[in-house]
């Protein structure tokens, strides 16, 4: 029980909420330990409520994941966990979410915390059934994840942030919408009556749009005046290969080796993808800790 309760979690997804810990890296923030604590605790309360959102989208979707090649297996849709356990789960996680950010965290946060959780209600029920809003929507989590990240530790949000951060999620969206279409075939319209509405050809057009689109504005940040006055360097540009080759391996996972449907998945399990993260990451830290 206690296994298929911490599966439901999806524990593995928490690494979504790691985008609250990009304003205090790009604000150069990082050295400060208070700072740094606060953004730990904003990860936090993120997993504590996006968990309570997949408790909730189990629970919905539990008939439709039954038809599923793998979402079949998840505790709730196998009926290893009751609807009425998980509820109650999910009502708790919720209330220590919304408690532990009250008691460290302004209303700034607190609201966009709330968002996230009305925006994945939305999702659920309306957004993911109409085409291409219901991929906005999963990148509109990334970016209430950013700006809560800057709310945490109380620096301006920067809308290059917001926008790399749009277009990298939209990205990762459409790939995921493109390997559900390709594994589930003729099943798609059971599990996911919008994939009706794609087709491998649209998706992969949307897909080099925002490709395009992700690599131009990360380079426009790195070679911006203003950032680069703000950051104190000029050096950030050479992080660009990363982003360059991150991309490209992700889309040859996607095209190549057939997988993207889970892109936390890709990124843990997939070694070079995982240490390229890695590698921009040390650069990036490397980089704006030079003074």
């Amino acid at each position: 029980m206690i296994k298929d309760l911490w599966q439901a979690l999806r524990p593995p997804q928490w690494i979504k909420n790691v985008v609250v810990f990009a304003a205090v890296i790009f604000a150069r923030q990082y050295h400060d330990v208070d700072k740094l604590l606060y953004t730990v605790i904003a990860f936090g309360c993120f997993c504590l409520i996006s968990s309570t959102v997949y408790l909730v989208n189990d629970i919905v979707d539990r008939e439709r994941d039954r038809s599923h090649p793998t979402k079949k297996n998840r505790p709730i849709a196998a009926g290893r966990i009751s609807v009425g356990l998980a509820s109650g789960i999910a009502a708790l996680l919720a209330v220590a979410g919304f408690g532990i950010s009250v008691l460290f965290f302004d209303w700034y946060f607190v609201a966009t915390l709330g968002g996230y959780v009305v925006l994945n209600l939305l999702y659920s029920s309306v957004l993911k059934n109409v085409v291409i809003l219901d991929v906005m929507a999963i990148a509109a989590g990334f970016v209430l994840r950013a700006a809560a990240g800057a709310f945490a530790v109380d620096v301006p949000i920067s809308s290059w942030l917001l926008i790399c951060t749009t277009l990298l999620a939209l990205f990762l969206g459409f790939g995921k919408r493109r390997h559900e279409l390709t594994i589930l075939g003729e099943k798609a319209n059971e599990y996911r009556g919008i994939l009706t509405e794609y087709s491998p050809y649209f998706l992969d057009q949307m897909i080099g749009v925002v490709t395009a689109s992700t690599v131009v504005a990360y380079c426009f940040y790195t070679l911006s005046p203003e950032v680069q006055a703000n950051l104190g360097t000029d050096k950030l540009v050479l992080t660009v290969p990363f982003v360059l080759y991150g991309i490209f391996r992700y889309l040859y996972l996607i095209h190549q080796c057939n997988v993207g449907g889970d892109p936390t998945h890709v990124m843990l399990t997939d070694r070079p993808l995982l240490l390229n993260v890695l590698l921009w990451l040390a650069c990036v830290v490397i980089i704006l800790g030079v003074k």
